[in-house]
């Protein structure tokens, strides 16, 4: 039996709450189970320096966790003067993730930014980034669309993300904190709404892992990246 007593196939209760943020140009609240987090868009009409006179734009993100998201207070990492490793390599997942599925040219020469804040952390963190800045996204995009910034949303699809793992043998999907710090494996898969493979990240944190047991973690974030999206869809209506 799971921790939390979810059936193995089982997600924790999701839910998106949109438009949170007043002054954004769009929002989103995601909750995964007691995994909070704050993504907000932001409109530069400017592309990076790096990128100007290419006619496309582009979409970025950056990660936090505020310091009292876990158990105990972590510091933040402002004070330190220094961007974590894993912060880095959680923001520029969030931002493959959305780039993915966006039309870059039909952006113009513009940047949007999502900033995914961590206000409760247990477990799948950077999934519930993935899924709600994907809502904050959209929003940005139908804000601009409705002031004729842009004709159309330049979305290709939809993307959501959830974690899996083997936990006391058992392949389960969604973990929380409980069964994350415990898991003889633990994956992230990335996920569009057509079932493309945006990205898959998966560790042994003891003996390796088969490749059936891939598969069958593969099969679970695929059953739960559609119940995802039709989340989002039912959140977007």
């Amino acid at each position: 039996m799971r921790p939390s007593k979810r059936a193995v196939d089982e997600m924790r209760k999701v839910s998106f709450e949109r438009g949170v943020a007043r002054y954004a140009e769009g929002s989103c609240l995601v909750r995964f189970g007691d995994t909070h987090v704050l993504c907000a868009a932001s409109l530069e009409d400017k592309p990076p320096p790096w990128l100007r006179g290419q006619g496309r734009g582009w979409v970025t993100a950056e990660y936090a966790m505020l310091p009292r998201a876990t158990s105990t207070r972590t510091r933040r990492e402002s004070s330190t003067g220094k961007v974590s490793g894993r912060t880095q390599e959680i923001q520029r997942l969030i931002g493959r993730s959305l780039r993915a599925v966006v039309d870059l040219p039909k952006l113009g020469e513009r940047q949007i930014t999502i900033d995914c804040d961590v206000l409760q952390a247990d477990g799948g963190t950077r999934t519930a980034a993935i899924t709600g800045a994907f809502i904050a996204l959209r929003e940005c995009l139908a804000w601009m669309a409705g002031r004729s910034i842009l004709k159309d949303i330049p979305l290709k699809d939809h993307v959501a993300a959830v974690s899996c793992g083997v936990h006391q043998g058992d392949t389960v999907l969604d973990l929380d904190y409980a069964e994350d710090s415990t898991a003889e494996t633990d994956a992230n898969f990335v996920i569009t709404g057509s079932g493309g493979l945006v990205e898959v990240q998966g560790s042994a944190e003891g003996a390796p892992f088969s490749e059936a047991q891939l598969l069958a973690m593969l099969g679970l974030a695929r059953s739960g990246v559609a119940d995802l999206v039709r989340l989002q869809k039912a959140a977007l209506a």
